[in-house]
């Protein structure tokens, strides 16, 4: 009765369009107070609780590192170091904005802000060169989710928080799919140029590539920062993330010059913004999965499935089914909060890696953000192009295809995410 009670009702609040962290809060608060001999103060101190997670401390911090780079110049030098790489290509200039894609994810760790940053200045200049723009429009929709599965993701550190794992080894287990998918996005792409004879551009000479080369190596030397601190040990991921946050500003502002320090509070603003309703989110969603655990929800859960015989790839496909739906309707960091308490307990009496079952979720996360009705880069890619939502929708679906057999390829190939944490002796 409890279980049917906390979902419906958080089914019916989001219905009637209640937001979704109020939907989670509510449905978490209602059932305590009907059905649980705990205190309503107890969803109080959960609240509290949670703003005192020490791994949570590094999404503020990544999200204003984010903001310092996408605002200070760093996208477009990177575009340019990357189109100075492969624009000679056929289809150049679309690879080359899956490259600034992988890089600029490597900094920012969010997608939308992959999308927004890189969207903005490479798809107008693959429009200039002769390319349709729903093209480069499609491209950079599915190049910018790689900003949640190549470290720092934002994703990845709400999973590992959910579920109290290591966030070192998420980012490491990431580093191989992201680098899998943006290289398959490109071999795609210049399948595609060479049919429909896509422009390329001049070959650079080795002083443009050292030019290019050398503005973006302070972006560059971001990724080196970040993850060469965590597996030196000189710092954990939440303290790697505020040296990222400083390291960005200092370059924006005194490297670059981009940006004048007159312009930071407007930056201190707007990803405190974006923070604080990721935090609001994350907040709520806790509080229901406190509930889930206090109700002993996930352990019903588990014992249903384990009497059930469910095989570890019939539980990995029902899991993809479900993640699959519920990303198309909501944010990755709700999903995760809400299904992660859920979904460990089982993987783990099923003999599933929760690092496997974390990066199996941020693919599923990747995919609900260019799923309608509610994937974030879709709108993202809209604002950036003008292009009605509707038309990018178009031009992102023949990516899609793409996107779910790779799924399926992390899925059941564990051996992929585990690779490079296992040789690392994580």
């Amino acid at each position: 009765m409890t279980i049917l009670f906390l979902f419906v009702a958080l089914f019916a609040l989001m219905f009637i369009g209640v937001p979704v962290a109020i939907s989670l809060g509510l449905a978490g608060s209602m059932t305590i107070i009907f059905f649980s001999p705990d205190s309503v103060r107890s969803l109080a101190i959960k609240l509290f609780e949670t703003s005192e997670h020490y791994t949570l401390l590094a999404i503020p911090f990544f999200l204003l590192a984010g903001a310092f780079m996408t605002t200070g110049g760093v996208a477009r030098r990177l575009i340019d170091f990357a189109n100075a790489c492969v624009g000679h290509i056929r289809g150049g200039l679309a690879i080359g904005a899956v490259l600034a894609c992988m890089l600029f994810a490597a900094l920012s760790g969010s997608s939308p802000a992959t999308v927004a940053a890189v969207g903005s200045i490479a798809i107008a200049g693959m429009v200039r060169s002769g390319y349709p723009q729903a093209f480069g429009a499609g491209i950079v929709c599915n190049a910018g989710t790689l900003g949640i599965l190549i470290p720092p993701s934002v994703v990845m550190v709400v999973y590992a928080a959910a579920t109290e794992t290591s966030v070192g080894k998420l980012f490491m287990a990431g580093v191989v799919p992201g680098i899998m998918l943006g290289l398959a996005l490109m071999i795609a792409i210049y399948i595609i140029a060479v049919k429909k004879n896509l422009p390329a551009l001049p070959r650079a000479t080795f002083r443009e590539w050292l030019t290019a080369a050398r503005k973006a190596v302070w972006g560059l030397l971001l990724m080196v920062v970040i993850l060469g601190g965590i597996y030196s040990g000189m710092f954990t991921p939440t303290e790697a993330a505020a040296v990222a946050a400083v390291y960005s500003a200092f370059v924006a502002l005194f490297v670059y010059k981009d940006l004048r320090i007159r312009d930071c509070p407007k930056v201190l603003l707007e990803s405190g913004k974006l923070s604080i309703m990721l935090m609001f989110i994350i907040a709520n969603a806790m509080l229901f999965a406190h509930v889930l655990t206090t109700e002993q929800i996930p352990q019903a859960i588990t014992a249903w499935v384990i009497e059930a015989g469910l095989q570890p790839w019939m539980f990995l496909l029902v899991v993809n089914i479900v993640l699959l739906i519920a990303g198309a309707f909501m944010e990755p960091s709700a999903i995760i909060l809400i299904l992660a308490p859920i979904l460990f307990p089982i993987a783990m009496q099923l003999g599933i890696d929760p690092i496997h079952l974390g990066i199996i979720m941020v693919v599923n996360m990747e995919i609900g953000l260019i799923t309608p009705p509610v994937g974030l880069n879709l709108f993202v890619a809209s604002a950036v192009t003008g292009m009605p939502v509707t038309q990018v929708i178009r031009a992102v679906l023949p990516w899609l295809a793409m996107m779910l057999s790779f799924l399926i390829i992390i899925t059941y190939v564990p051996a992929i995410s585990m690779s490079l944490p296992n040789m690392l002796g994580m």
